[in-house]
Parts: C-alpha cells; sequence; structure tokens
C-alpha cells in the first residue's frame, strides 16, 4: 500500500498535538548541570503589529534568559547590512555577546552576524567560528561555532536559516552534512529557523538524519499568534542532550516577531565522552 504523501493540514495536527503535551508554562525547569538555548527570528524586529521595536525583541530574550541563543534576520537583508539590535544593552541586561564574525563585504561591516545569523553566549571562549554560505536563490548562511562553556563543557553550535524552496533546503541540509562530517566528533547542536513545514519523509530536514537522527517531534513556533507550523527546531547529534523543548510563549513575544522564540534544555553530562 502507498504512503500517503505528507500534507499541511496532518502536519499542523500533529504539531498542535505535540504542543498540548508541552508544559503549560513558558520556561524549562533548571539543574546546574544543564542549559538553556533558544532560536528565535526576530523578523528583522518587526511585530506582529507592523511595528519596528528592537527593544521588544532584547526584553522578549530577557524573559527568556538563555545561555546561548541563535537569532535570524538580526540585520538588514539589503543594501547596508545594518544590524538592528543594541548589543551593548543586550549585554548589559542579559550577559549575552555575540560570537565574532568576519564581514564579508564593505556592505556587511555594521552587520551583528552572518546573514543575518547571530550566535550569543553568556559565559564561556569560542574556539573557532566558520562561516558557511548556503547555496540557494536567497542570501541564506550558516553560523558554527566551537564554544567552551567555561570548563562545563565543549560545544559546536550551528545557527542557520534555510530557505524557502525546499530543493534549496535539501542542498543547504547536505552542505551543513558535508561539513560536519569533515570535521572530529563532538557533541553538536543545530538550531535555527528551518523554514521547513513537512513531517517524516516528506521533509528535507530527513537529510539530516545520518548525523543527528530521527527528526524530533514538532513544537510549533509560527505564526506567533496562533502557532501551528514546526519551522523552528532544535536538534542534536547526541541521544540525551537535549532533555526539553518548549516554545517561550507570552504576550510580548506574540507581539515582538512573527515567530515564537523555541527553547531546550540540554543536558551538558551528555556531552563527556
Amino acid at each position: 500500500m502507498a504512503k500517503s504523501k505528507p500534507s499541511l493540514a496532518r502536519t499542523m495536527i500533529a504539531s498542535l498535538r505535540n504542543r498540548d503535551r508541552s508544559p503549560a508554562d513558558a520556561g524549562l525547569s533548571s539543574a546546574s548541570d544543564h542549559i538553556t538555548v533558544a532560536s528565535y527570528n526576530v523578523h528583522k524586529c518587526v511585530g506582529t503589529d507592523g511595528r519596528f521595536d528592537p527593544d521588544r525583541v532584547i526584553d522578549v530574550i530577557r524573559e527568556i534568559g538563555p545561555d546561548v541563543i541563535a537569532l535570524q534576520e538580526a540585520d538588514k537583508r539589503f543594501g547596508e547590512r545594518i544590524g538592528l539590535l543594541d548589543l551593548g544593552r543586550l549585554r548589559l541586561e542579559t550577559g549575552l555577546v555575540p560570537v565574532p564574525v568576519t564581514p564579508a563585504t564593505k556592505a556587511h561591516a555594521r552587520a551583528h552576524g552572518w546573514r543575518g545569523n547571530v550566535l550569543l553566549f553568556r559565559q564561556g571562549i569560542v574556539k573557532d567560528v566558520h562561516q558557511i554560505a548556503l547555496p540557494g536563490l536567497e542570501p541564506r548562511g550558516a553560523l558554527v561555532a566551537e564554544i567552551d562553556l567555561e570548563g562545563r563543557a565543549s560545544l559546536r553550535v550551528i545557527a542557520a536559516h534555510l530557505g524557502l524552496m525546499r530543493w534549496a533546503r535539501r542542498q543547504q541540509a547536505d552542505v551543513i552534512l558535508d561539513l560536519l562530517q569533515k570535521r572530529d566528533a563532538r557533541p553538536t547542536l543545530l538550531m535555527g529557523d528551518f523554514n521547513e513545514w513537512r513531517l517524516g519523509p516528506g521533509s528535507a530536514l530527513t537529510r539530516l538524519e545520518p548525523m543527528f537522527g530521527p527528526l524530533p517531534p514538532p513544537v510549533p513556533s509560527f505564526p506567533a499568534r496562533l502557532p501551528v507550523l514546526s519551522l523552528d527546531r532544535i536538534m542534536a547529534n547526541r541521544p540525551g542532550l537535549i532533555s526539553e523543548v518548549s516554545v517561550h510563549d507570552s504576550p510580548l513575544a506574540r507581539r515582538a516577531s512573527d515567530h515564537l522564540p523555541l527553547l531546550a534544555r540540554l543536558d551538558l553530562a551528555t556531552t563527556v565522552d
């Protein structure tokens, strides 16, 4: 019997069922051997009310209180790629500092990140940074950083924003997978806005399964006012590294961007070889 193709309706139902099983509280439980990571598409700081308000985005990040966070669309996309957030205020109020990036051109000199991707962390030392230009019609990219979390763990974090076309997402996933296969094996976290609503065999993200295993259960994060699609993902290459996943669903988060932030709790004990 032939398998039915994934449909948007079935995907939405599966995502909503998983959301119903998620904790009602937006925050994640805490412990000394755990850290909170997050992925947040800030939509160029334009909220669901049409207002450009970077301060609201910072307020949402402060609500989350992450140890590591990947932001997408944190720079202007065209012309002079100016960063849109007050990084000084963000560091003062949250302790988060950005992973340094090298501007590709003069137009990127005032950008916060790489093709709109900004990776920030609270405590630790950045050992290495690699900027990837992903294939496709749109200017998409990924930021790969090796971070030593102050002796607690060494973690590779990949912050990515994949394209709108499925064929492009497949190629982009292949590029990320190829890069990891050429690097040493270590605990790795992949997170970002992957623009993939499909589940199962129809998803372009299945290309990542050789490294990251079966796709994790979907948690809807888009659109922010009534999230039904799991466009944002956090996945790991070690079983048990991610112990909880939820969305940060607050009144402010529903206004600040068209995506809700996606949160995960990491069990650092699983990073020990």
